[in-house]
């Protein structure tokens, strides 16, 4: 049995959709969920949550999904210097104007938190907990570097016990690492990487069995990248955004 994780489509709808067919050819993922942020910085809101609804795959509010479904004055992001932050206010403010009322009642639908029990509820078995920051705020980073300390800390705050999966995303770059046998995963991002690799990105996660070890494999996958930069440029969103796809998030 594995889990796919999917996190931070951000309206990049080539990227979903390079995920979602390559999700279609295995015959190995029995459930498939994501960690928010649907939507923003990209040109297909709508189409994205459509196909998310289509496909039946259930996930938590991302603090784009949950700022642009209650109005919001910001996206709660955090900004690398000024220039981003004006971006980020732009493609809020885009966003915002482009969703739908169908998709904004959707957002504002999407709890903050799944608890997913693999071999069901009726056994005293681990649980795959899915949030899209922090147990605390979906606005908070929770990078890499942050100490063992602060991941049991969150651990605590969602009553995680050993056996158990904290998953999350927000900030696009993927890792994982297990802590008192209780393990941490971020799932990156399918739509706008940060970590340097333009490819989309997502998890695939092998519960761990009898006192086994959970397996996380992270998935990379081409896309057409000209697609998704050519609807940006199209758009009236900054042609920034297509340029910032091509680099992987990476500084110029």
């Amino acid at each position: 049995m594995r889990i796919a994780l999917i996190s931070d489509i951000h309206a990049n709808l080539p990227a979903l959709e390079a995920v979602l067919a390559d999700l279609e050819e295995r015959d190995d993922v029995s459930a498939t969920f994501h960690l928010g942020d649907l939507v923003g910085y990209a040109p297909w809101p709508d189409e994205t949550v459509a196909r998310i609804r289509d496909a039946g795959i259930p996930g938590v509010a991302g603090n784009y999904d949950s700022t642009v479904a209650t109005g919001y004055k910001h996206c709660g992001c955090r900004y690398e210097g000024p220039r981003q932050e004006e971006l980020s206010h732009l493609s809020y403010s885009w966003t915002r104007e482009h969703v739908s009322p169908e998709t904004q009642a959707y957002l504002g639908s999407l709890p903050f938190r799944i608890d997913y029990r693999p071999e069901g509820g009726h056994l005293p078995g681990t649980s795959l907990i899915l949030i899209h920051g922090a147990p605390t705020l979906n606005t908070l980073y929770w990078t890499e570097d942050r100490s063992d300390e602060f991941a049991m800390k969150m651990a605590g705050r969602t009553g995680a016990r050993p056996g158990d999966t904290l998953a999350f995303g927000h900030t696009h770059k993927p890792w994982h690492r297990t802590v008192d046998d209780v393990t941490f995963v971020n799932t990156g991002s399918v739509g706008r990487p940060k970590d340097g690799d333009w490819r989309a990105g997502y998890v695939l996660l092998t519960p761990g069995e009898d006192g086994a070890e959970v397996e996380v494999e992270v998935v990379r996958l081409e896309y057409d990248l000209d697609r998704a930069m050519r609807g940006i440029r199209e758009s009236t969103l900054p042609d920034d955004f297509a340029e910032y796809l091509a680099a992987g998030g990476a500084p110029s």
